[in-house]
């Protein structure tokens, strides 16, 4: 079974991106952070930061306990964004890359003479060189080399920072039973529990049963697919339909009140509905979340015929709002998810909406945020809150600076 696939996980991304571009903050340690705050969470720590205890999550106030020198910096998401497509420049000119998994995550087919090992282990070296020289030395990546990859993937967590692990068919199962069950993509925390159910608590147990049982204990294929790709098969997925479109936001101690909570929910929606159309969608629902002190949580959602329109989804938030609990808490966050999504081809007009005039106003809209930055042109439902909620990234979701910068750099 040959080596197929060459995947790479650059390491703590956006602190490292933070020590590239500020020597002062590198060998230091650093942590990124949505907002200079001690009530909030670190989004990204480096490695020297990981080693006195601070991992992502972790609350500003405990970090600075843990780490009496820890440097924090406000997320660049611009940055990392720009960044990134760098790095998939960069690794090209070595090898063409086949998918971009994540902000920080990317996979590669070995072809010809790559799939042996030595040809393989080479390359991975000309990519971590490429990028030192190219992009900065201190964008540091694990590679993974595998038949799978399941595999590859999962090689590059078992040597972390900047390391280079390859799997071949003569390893395994043998060498995955270092791993912890969550260390396997698809075995996350609920998947965990389900396991163990079934009495499977280590990847030795997991890598035993056979695939009958496997299958009965995912419910389906998913226990074939994970059974093959322990073994080094190359599974092939079938194509994903996105799912959902949304955006979430945790606000700042003047904005927890119901009104400025109603205000940014109306950005995060406005956000969401450019990038639906963006994508070429249609929603057929919408739900809207609020997270208040305490830990109190609140979720309301509502169906309707497809549409891109984004005033019906916003009659829509008003709906709901309507029902926002009579309680004395402060809302903490707040959420907005577009889903039921169909391809705009597929979905039919409503039939009590001017289609045309409403697709001329979308067009405009997202024309003027395209050229100018988002919230150049909004409704004025989200005036007070236009500039919050900035663009982020999401693990699997990469902004398209085209339509998600908030501020166009001329």
């Amino acid at each position: 079974m040959p080596l197929r696939y060459l995947f790479l996980d650059f390491n703590a991304y956006f602190a490292s991106v933070e020590q590239q571009m500020n020597p002062l903050l590198r060998n230091k340690p650093t942590v990124v952070v949505p907002m200079l705050a001690d009530s909030t969470c670190c989004i990204a720590a480096s490695y020297e930061a990981k080693k006195c205890g601070i991992k992502t999550g972790t609350l500003v106030s405990e970090a600075k306990k843990l780490c009496p020198d820890l440097k924090i910096v406000k997320a660049q998401h611009r940055a990392y964004v720009e960044y990134h497509h760098k790095l998939v420049e960069t690794v090209g000119t070595c090898i063409p890359v086949d998918q971009v998994m994540s902000i920080d995550e990317m996979v590669c087919s070995l072809i010809g003479r790559q799939k042996i090992r030595e040809n393989a282990v080479k390359l991975a070296h000309q990519i971590k060189r490429t990028i030192a020289e190219k992009v900065g030395e201190y964008l540091k990546c694990s590679v993974g080399i595998a038949p799978n990859r399941f595999l590859a993937k999962t090689a590059t967590d078992m040597q972390k920072p900047d390391g280079l692990v390859v799997i071949e068919e003569k390893d395994l199962p043998k060498c995955l039973y270092q791993l912890k069950l969550s260390d396997l993509t698809g075995i996350g925390r609920r998947m965990e529990v389900r396991l163990r159910r079934h009495g499977i608590y280590t990847v030795e147990t997991l890598c035993s049963l056979p695939k009958a049982r496997l299958k009965g204990v995912w419910g389906g294929i998913e226990g074939e697919r994970m059974y093959a790709q322990l073994r080094g098969e190359d599974v092939k997925r079938p194509p994903t339909h996105r799912q959902t479109v949304g955006h979430s936001h945790v606000l700042p101690p003047k904005q927890r009140n119901k009104e400025e909570a109603f205000a940014v929910l109306n950005r995060l929606l406005q956000k969401a509905a450019m990038r639906m159309r963006y994508l070429g969608y249609a929603a057929g629902a919408v739900s809207i979340g609020v997270r208040f002190l305490g830990g109190i949580k609140w979720r309301e959602e509502i169906s309707f015929a497809h549409t891109q329109n984004t005033i019906a989804l916003m009659r829509a938030l008003e709906k709901m709002w309507e029902r926002y609990p009579a309680i004395k808490e402060k809302p903490l966050s707040v959420g907005t998810t577009l889903f039921k999504l169909l391809r705009e081809e597929e979905s039919t007009p409503i039939f009590f909406e001017d289609y045309d005039k409403v697709k001329s106003l979308n067009r405009a809209v997202d024309g003027l945020n395209k050229k100018y930055g988002f919230a150049s042109a909004y409704y004025a439902t989200s005036h007070s809150a236009v500039k919050s909620a900035p663009m982020r990234i999401a693990f699997t979701q990469i902004p398209n600076l085209e339509i998600e910068d908030d501020e166009k750099v001329f």
